[in-house]
């Protein structure tokens, strides 16, 4: 039993070591993401891992959200418009996603307001969290895949 004990004191300070290195490494590559609400080091750390190392291979926000499973389908029919969410694309990250949303419908004001807000309108649970998905995703991209204005070149300044 001490060895047991002994190995899982042991793993546990490696697990901590491991997150703290992590967290390092997110802060370092996205400090403005780590600031938002409702993302956390792991939740970037599959973000990151998704984008790759070269992020401006993502032409558009659209392309972005096809890669995450996000992209609404349409669904239509008759005088019914309605979509759906997609089933493709990465799903690690869409389930990242999907606990943001949650995160963020359970404690952020402006989220709390716009399920409010949404659900007045008729939209189901479902149909909110979507929205809120391809919202997320407009924030990741414009932190993740758009360059900032100091990494341009001199010459296209």
């Amino acid at each position: 039993m001490r060895a047991l004990a002994r190995r899982w004191l042991w793993l546990h300070e490696e697990i901590i070591a491991h997150d703290k290195e992590l967290e390092r490494l997110v802060t370092e590559r996205a400090a403005d993401l780590m600031a938002s609400h409702g993302i956390a080091t792991l939740t970037i750390a599959e973000m990151l891992i998704l984008v790759g190392d070269d992020p401006t291979r993502i032409r558009s926000e659209a392309a972005f959200a096809k890669l995450y499973g996000v992209c609404p389908i349409p669904t239509s029919s008759g005088r019914m418009h309605r979509f759906r969410l997609n089933r493709g694309g990465n799903r690690h990250a869409n389930a990242a996603l999907y606990r943001v949303a949650i995160v963020r419908m359970r404690s952020h004001e402006s989220t709390l307001a716009y399920v409010k807000k949404r659900t007045k309108d008729g939209k189901s649970k479902s149909e909110i969290i979507r929205c809120l998905k391809r919202y997320i995703v407009r924030e990741i991209y414009g932190q993740l895949c758009v360059p900032k204005r100091s990494e341009f070149p001199a010459w296209r300044i």
